[in-house]
C-alpha cells in the first residue's frame, strides 16, 4: 500500500450512512450505482414524464476516452452528489464533472499497462465508482483499489488487491461500501483463477478481511470456516490448479439496517464438473448469493442458484432490495434475475426462497423445487457425451446490465435475452494458465457462424431475441415486453414520471410508458449503449444521463443494420433535459479499402495456412472477429497495410502496440506460429484483392 497527498480539508461528507438511509429526502441526488442502498435504479423525479418527454433534448455531452487508445465499452452508471458527477471509463479512469454543464473538474488516469488487455475475458471495461465521506473509490483493471480525493482527484491511498499476480485476474466491477469497509471483487473466471472478495478500511486502506468464494487445494490449508463447509461439496480430487472460478465481477448490495452485504458469485472454471470436480457435488459457492456480515467477514446465509453449474450461469447480476407484500405479510426481499433464466425472490434477512419462476426460455431445468430451493434438471443441459442445445446460452437470460424496479408500478424491468447455446464437451481439456479454461466448445448466435447441423437441433433455428420485460415479482408473471434487436442492450432506469428508460445496442435511447410498455420517444444516439441511465436534478431542473459506448464482451457483435452500425464507436457521456438541443452523431464509418499486400513475403504451405487459421481462431478472433462476421470494435486484420504486415511479428511477439491494448503473445505463440497466422491473413487478404465478395466487411457500416 502506498499513501499519497491528503485530500481537501473540507469535512462535509459527500455520502455517509445517514445520508444513504435518508436518500428518499433528496430525490435530486444519485448516491450509489442504483441511487439508494435498495439498488432499484428508480428516480423519484417527475419533471420529465409521460406528458413532457417529447420535449427532451441534449443538455451537454462529454467525450470519454483513455489516452487515445482503442475505443472500448462504457458500462458505468454515473453518480451525482451536490452538483458534481463522478463516473468511470475503461481501465479504471475516473471523471469528475460539473453535472449541470459537463465541465471537467478533474480526471484520474490510472497507470495501467496496455498489456493487461491480454489477461481479461470481456474488455477493459469498468462498471463504476463508489463514494464515501469525501473519497471516490475505483478498481483499476490491473488490480488496484484506489481512494481518490473527491475534491481534487489525487490519490489518498492505493492497495494491491490481487493474491496472485501470476494468474490472470483483473478488475472490471465497481467497489462497494458496507459500513466502514470498501469491498472489491475481481474478474477472470474463465482464466483459471479462484474467486474472492476483499474488504478494506475506508480511511486507511488496511485489509480487514478476505472471503474466498470457492475452496483451494486442501493440502494448502483452509483460509476461513466457510471454505471448510464448501470443500465438502467438491471432490477430493478436484482440479485445484484450475482455480475453480466463482469470481465476483458484477454487482453487490448492502442493507445498512440488517448490516448485511449481498454478494453474487460467478461461473465455474472449467465449466464441466466432470473435469472440475469429477465426483460431482454442488461446488459451493459457485453461482450463489452470499449474505456476509461486513464487520467480521463471516457468512450469515447463502443461496446457490445453480448447484454444480456447467453453463457459465453466473449469479453476479444486479440485485434489488425491496419491501413487498406476500400473502398479506410485508417481507424484506432480495430479487435477482441471474443468467440461469429464473427470477428469484429471497427473504433478505434469512435467505429463504420465496419464489422462483422462469423469465425467459429455459430447458436445462423444469422448475425450482420450492421445498429444497434446488432446480429440477431435465437432462437437456448435460453435454458430457453429446452436444446439447441449452436455453439460456452462456450470455444468460440476463447479463450484467442493471434491471430497475418502480415502487409506483411494483414491476421490475429486465433487459432480458432469449438465446440458445450449443455446448460441446472438450475431451482433450487440459488446464492452461494463459488461456481460456472453459473445458467446452460453445456456439452462440451472437458470434457466427454456427455450424449448420446444430441449427436443426433448435426449434425455430438458432437465433437471439432480446426484450425489455416488465415483470411482476410478486405474482411471478410477465406484464409486458418490447422486442429489441440482438447485441446486448443496455441497463434500465425507472422514474416517478411513469417512464422506463433504456439505451440500446442499436444506438438509441428509448422511453417507455411504465405500465403498458408503449414507446413514447426514441432519441438516436448513433453509439451502442450498454450502461444504465440515471437521473438527477440541479436547481429544480431534472436531467437524464447515460454513458454510450459499445464493446467489452460484445466487441464484435455490433447489430447489423442498426444506427450504431453506421457510425464510429466513440464513447460519450450524454446528458438530457427538457427543451435541450439535438444530439450530434459520431463520424460515419467509411467503406473499408483493401490495401495491397507486401511486395515480398515468404511462400506458405497449405499446412502453414491451416495452422494459422486455427491459431487465429484460438487467440485473435475473440477481439478482432472472423472474416465476414459482424463489425468489431478492434482493427480488422484482413485489411492490414503493408507497413503493419512488416511489423507483424514485432506487434504480436514484442508488444509494439501494447499501449493501445494489443499486448505481446510471446508466452503462448512462437515466431513460427505468428508467421503462420500472418500466412492465413495474407491468403485471405489476397482473396479479397482478387474480388471475393464480403459485404459484411466492405460495405459502409
Amino acid at each position: 500500500m502506498s499513501n499519497a497527498s491528503p485530500h481537501s480539508a473540507s469535512a462535509t461528507p459527500l455520502v455517509d450512512a445517514n445520508r444513504l438511509r435518508q436518500a428518499g429526502r433528496e430525490p435530486g441526488q444519485w448516491l450509489t450505482s442504483g441511487r439508494t442502498f435498495r439498488q432499484q435504479h428508480f428516480s423519484p423525479l417527475k419533471q420529465i414524464n409521460r406528458q413532457t418527454v417529447q420535449r427532451l433534448g441534449l443538455a451537454w455531452e462529454y467525450p470519454v476516452n483513455y489516452r487515445g487508445r482503442v475505443q472500448h465499452g462504457l458500462e458505468a452508471t454515473p453518480l451525482v452528489v451536490d452538483g458534481l458527477m463522478y463516473t468511470s471509463g475503461p481501465w479504471g479512469t475516473v471523471y469528475a464533472l460539473d453535472a449541470a454543464t459537463g465541465k471537467e473538474h478533474w480526471r484520474y488516469d490510472p497507470p495501467v499497462d496496455g498489456s493487461w488487455a491480454r489477461r481479461i475475458c470481456c474488455g477493459v471495461v469498468n462498471r463504476g465508482v463508489a463514494l464515501w465521506q469525501r473519497q471516490v473509490f475505483v478498481g483499476t483493471l490491473d488490480g488496484y483499489l484506489v481512494a481518490l480525493s473527491a475534491d481534487t482527484g489525487k490519490e489518498i491511498w492505493t492497495v494491491d488487491t490481487f493474491v496472485n499476480r501470476d494468474r490472470h485476474y483483473s478488475i472490471t466491477s465497481a467497489p462497494w461500501i458496507a459500513g466502514d469497509k470498501v469491498i472489491i471483487g475481481n474478474s477472470g473466471g474463465e482464466r483459471g483463477v479462484r474467486g474472492y472478495i476483499s474488504a478494506y478500511d475506508v480511511h486507511s486502506g488496511e485489509l480487514a478481511w478476505r472471503f474466498y468464494t470457492v475452496p483451494g487445494d486442501p493440502a494448502k490449508g483452509i483460509e476461513h470456516p466457510e471454505m471448510a463447509m464448501a470443500a465438502k461439496t467438491w471432490s477430493a480430487d478436484s482440479s485445484w490448479q484450475s482455480g475453480g472460478g466463482g469470481t465476483v465481477w458484477g454487482h453487490m448490495a448492502y442493507d445498512p439496517t440488517l448490516n448485511l452485504l449481498y454478494v453474487g458469485t460467478g461461473n465455474a472454471s472449467p465449466y464441466p464438473i466432470w473435469y472440475r470436480s469429477p465426483g460431482g457435488g454442488d461446488n459451493l459457492f459457485l453461482a450463489s448469493i452470499l449474505a456476509i456480515n461486513p464487520d467480521t467477514g463471516r457468512l450469515v446465509w447463502h443461496y446457490q442458484t445453480t448447484p454444480g453449474e456447467i453453463w457459465d450461469y453466473t449469479a453476479t447480476q444486479h440485485m434489488v432490495l425491496a419491501e413487498v407484500e406476500i400473502d398479506g405479510q410485508l417481507r424484506q426481499v432480495l430479487m435477482q434475475a441471474p443468467k440461469n433464466g429464473f427470477f428469484y425472490m429471497l427473504d433478505r434477512a434469512t435467505g429463504e426462497l420465496l419464489s422462483a419462476e422462469p423469465y425467459v426460455r429455459v430447458n436445462w431445468a423444469s422448475h425450482i423445487d420450492k421445498a429444497t430451493g434446488r432446480p429440477v434438471l431435465t437432462g437437456q443441459g448435460n453435454y458430457q457425451h453429446k452436444p446439447k442445445v441449452v436455453f439460456p446460452g452462456s450470455p444468460g437470460g440476463h447479463n450484467w446490465m442493471p434491471m430497475a424496479m418502480s415502487p409506483d408500478t411494483g414491476l421490475v424491468y429486465i433487459p432480458a435475452i432469449d438465446n440458445p447455446g450449443v455446448y460441446i464437451n472438450s475431451p482433450q481439456y487440459q488446464f492452461n494458465p494463459s488461456g481460456f479454461n472453459t473445458g467446452s466448445i460453445q456456439y452462440l448466435p451472437y458470434w457466427p457462424p454456427v455450424p449448420e447441423p446444430f441449427h436443426q437441433l433448435v426449434e425455430g433455428g438458432i437465433k437471439v431475441q432480446e426484450y425489455l420485460k416488465a415483470w411482476d415479482p410478486v405474482n411471478q408473471k410477465l406484464v409486458w415486453q418490447q422486442p429489441l434487436k440482438g447485441g446486448m442492450n443496455g441497463g434500465v432506469l425507472a422514474t416517478a414520471g411513469g417512464l422506463v428508460i433504456q439505451g440500446t445496442a442499436t444506438g438509441e435511447l428509448r422511453f417507455y410508458e411504465a405500465n403498458s410498455g408503449a414507446i413514447l420517444k426514441t432519441i438516436t444516439i448513433g453509439t451502442g449503449i450498454m450502461a444504465a441511465p440515471m437521473s438527477f436534478a440541479i436547481q429544480g431542473e431534472q436531467y437524464i444521463a447515460v454513458m454510450a459506448g459499445y464493446g467489452g464482451a460484445m466487441s464484435r457483435a455490433f447489430p447489423e443494420g442498426a444506427a450504431a452500425y453506421h457510425y464510429q464507436n466513440q464513447g460519450r457521456l450524454l446528458v438530457f433535459k427538457l427543451d435541450g438541443g439535438s444530439v450530434s452523431l459520431p463520424p460515419p464509418v467509411t467503406p473499408l479499402e483493401i490495401p495491397p499486400l507486401p511486395e515480398k513475403w515468404p511462400g506458405f504451405e497449405q499446412a502453414d495456412i491451416q495452422q494459422g487459421q486455427a491459431l487465429f481462431g484460438q487467440y485473435c478472433v475473440a477481439c478482432h472477429g472472423a472474416n465476414g462476421q459482424v463489425r468489431s470494435a478492434y482493427p480488422n486484420l484482413y485489411t492490414l497495410q503493408p507497413a503493419i504486415h512488416a511489423l507483424f511479428e514485432n506487434i504480436v511477439l514484442e508488444g509494439l502496440f501494447s499501449a493501445g491494448g494489443m499486448a505481446a503473445f510471446n508466452d503462448v505463440l512462437s515466431a513460427t506460429d505468428v508467421r503462420n497466422i500472418q500466412a492465413y491473413l495474407i491468403t485471405e487478404q489476397q482473396k479479397l484483392l482478387q474480388g471475393a465478395t464480403l459485404e459484411q466487411l466492405l460495405s459502409p457500416h
